[in-house]
């Protein structure tokens, strides 16, 4: 079994290149994946035995930032796609969230005191999310990032992707750009395909009746979401709105860290999974 994963948000390595960066997040993909894997033999496989990573986080930085990750930071479109997420995430009045950086603020003040997170960390990972979302829907990025994916894919050859986050979206453009890149299984995990408004509307290629499809290249699709992933919203949102896709009852993935990438690879649902095709 040969596994390329593909990353999500948050993955940006200062100090490495592309390959030295695709080849770090191997080893950690490898060594999550493995903690519920193992071989007949009963042995732990190598480290990175058939698995790949496909980095792309330097293609989606943005100039003039200086290395900051924080709502002040943000410009409109950013700003703009945190507040239609919030609309998701079922803020009580929607227009609070506004687009000024206050307003965001005390919604998200309001989502961390609703969820029992706290309020600096979700407005990191908010400000990291959503800026490398936005890098990714607008601009000369975009393309960027999926020939990127598609070189990897053609390389390693691949019978299971397995696409973290953001890292579903580049996943399910690509394949849908690439027809002659085929894959026997592809795993979706906390999944940002079905948000209204800030992401599903700007697929590439544009959904059809409100609905999805499932990549015509991809033999099987899961998708595998935490209920309490604040990422993968809508709740069961990927079946509602895309044909040809699985998707298991929500389980617990962690009961903390609900979108972290190792709590997804780890999980005994992908570890199932995978077994299906050794």
């Amino acid at each position: 079994m040969r596994i390329l994963g593909i990353h999500g948000v948050g993955n940006f390595r200062v100090s490495q290149p592309p390959d030295a960066a695709a080849a770090h997040l191997a080893d950690l993909w490898a060594s999550a994946l493995w903690r519920s894997e193992y071989r007949e033999d009963g042995q732990a496989p190598e480290p990175r035995e058939g698995v790949a990573v496909a980095y792309y986080a330097d293609l989606l930085r943005r100039r003039g930032t200086q290395g900051r990750n924080d709502l002040d930071s943000l410009d409109e479109f950013e700003r703009e796609l945190v507040a239609l997420w919030l609309d998701a995430c079922g803020l009580p009045d929607a227009a609070a969230a506004g687009r000024a950086t206050a307003p965001l603020r005390q919604a998200l003040a309001w989502l961390a005191r609703t969820r029992g997170l706290g309020q600096p960390a979700t407005e990191w990972f908010v400000a990291v999310c959503f800026r490398e979302v936005a890098a990714y829907l607008r601009g000369s990025a975009r393309q960027q990032v999926r020939s990127r994916i598609a070189d990897a894919l053609a390389a390693h050859q691949p019978t299971v992707v397995i696409a973290h986050s953001l890292g579903s979206v580049v996943a399910y453009e690509t394949l849908w750009e690439h027809p002659e890149l085929s894959v026997d299984l592809l795993v979706t995990l906390g999944s940002p395909l079905a948000l209204p408004h800030a992401v599903f509307p700007r697929l590439q290629p544009a959904p059809v009746d409100e609905r999805g499809q499932r990549p015509p290249n991809v033999a099987c699709w899961v998708n595998l979401a935490d209920p309490g992933d604040l990422v993968a919203i809508p709740p069961q949102g990927i079946s509602r709105c895309f044909e040809g896709v699985q998707e298991p009852s929500n389980q617990p993935i962690h009961a903390f860290d609900f979108h972290k990438a190792a709590n997804y690879l780890a999980s005994p649902q992908l570890r199932n999974l995978l077994q299906k095709y050794r």
